[in-house]
């Protein structure tokens, strides 16, 4: 089961809408097949795994880190396959909540005479399934906010210069943390500073995420994003005030605009998440300034937080990671427990999950 997830967690970023599954095959002590589902969602891990294991799957046990679908889609249901192949058990690590499954899957293979266990390292597979479990059970994707920082804070001097307060051990960590989320999202402010380009560079050929900005006034510059816009797709969630003139100008750029609320001329986070889910989206990696990182924080949507901490300081006069927060008592704010350290190339790596 182990390997059945660290095969799933291979997917991260490249199955949306669909969750990223592993499952392995095995024959007594011996692995007869392995497989994920692979990019785009299909096929799905089960399928890829009974292909490799062919007439070897005949009396084995499959090891699936998500409940076996039980709905008819491009394929039959994988619970049908399981069957058809002579599986005789089946290890499920959790059960499948998407409505279209929810334990349906798990009975087919009972009735189906398979022998099946469930539960078996649930707590792991629901980290590695936290994507595909927030958006069906919040509607919306999970989110990673990612912050590279001064020792005290900060992430740009009084000046805005920023440019490279970490190293590059950890821009390159960065790059791979945006491999395993479906979009990277950043605001306005950062569009305008940066001319990013947002995509994952030095690593190979890798699936790109989504590049996502969130911009209620669509007053952003024509820049590179515009210019890669018909390779690398680029989605702009602005308020319904946005001008005509904007809006055509990044259409014409091959840029998908989506109109969530602005309330006072400023993206609602609750119902842009809210969209991105209904868009299948499953994990979002936030690389935004302050003022989108407090808005997150402020609306509880921030799932995980990661950070990179440089050791120097740019004091009172840089500027702060994080934006003006609503007052609270200090009880009120969300907190986090951390999950992971580790020093990278001088700079401290560190992940924290929502508590």
């Amino acid at each position: 089961m182990a390997l059945a997830i660290s095969l799933g967690r291979r997917g991260l970023g490249r199955t949306w809408p669909n969750p990223a599954v592993g499952c392995v095959i095995t024959q007594g002590t011996r692995i007869v097949g392995r497989g994920a589902t692979r990019p785009g969602g299909r096929p799905h891990a089960e399928r890829v795994a009974l292909e490799q294991a062919g007439a070897a799957a005949r009396g084995a046990t499959a090891y699936v880190s998500l409940e076996p679908c039980a709905h008819h889609g491009r394929t039959s249901p994988c619970c049908e396959a399981l069957a058809a192949a002579g599986v005789a058990r089946v290890v499920s690590a959790i059960e499948d909540p998407d409505p279209r499954v929810a334990g349906r899957g798990h009975a087919m293979l009972r009735a189906a005479g398979i022998t099946l266990e469930v539960g078996l390292m649930a707590d792991e597979a629901v980290a590695a399934q936290k994507g595909f479990l927030t958006r069906i059970g919040q509607g919306r994707p999970m989110l990673t906010l990612k912050l590279a920082t001064s020792f005290d804070g900060r992430i740009a001097t009084g000046t805005g210069e920023s440019r490279w307060i970490t190293g590059p051990g950890a821009r390159h960590l960065t790059h791979a943390l945006r491999a395993r989320h479906d979009a990277i999202l950043v605001g306005a402010g950062t569009v305008r500073a940066d001319d990013p380009m947002l995509n994952v560079r030095g690593l190979g050929a890798v699936n790109q995420p989504l590049r996502l900005v969130a911009s209620a006034a669509l007053d952003l510059p024509l820049g590179r994003l515009a210019d890669s816009a018909r390779t690398l797709p680029v989605w702009l969630l602005h308020g319904p005030e946005a001008a005509i003139d904007r809006r055509a100008a990044w259409a014409e750029a091959g840029a998908r605009l989506i109109e969530v609320p602005a309330p006072g001329g400023r993206i609602d986070p609750a119902a842009m998440m809210v969209r991105l889910g209904a868009e299948g989206l499953t994990r979002v990696f936030c690389e935004g300034g302050g003022q989108l990182a407090a808005s997150l924080l402020a609306a509880g949507l921030v799932d995980e937080a990661v950070g990179f901490t440089a050791g120097l300081a740019l004091g009172a006069g840089g500027r702060a990671a994080i934006g003006t927060l609503p007052d609270a008592a200090l009880a009120d704010h969300p907190r986090f427990r951390l999950a992971e350290t580790r020093a990278v190339d001088g700079d401290v790596f560190h992940r924290w999950v929502r508590a």
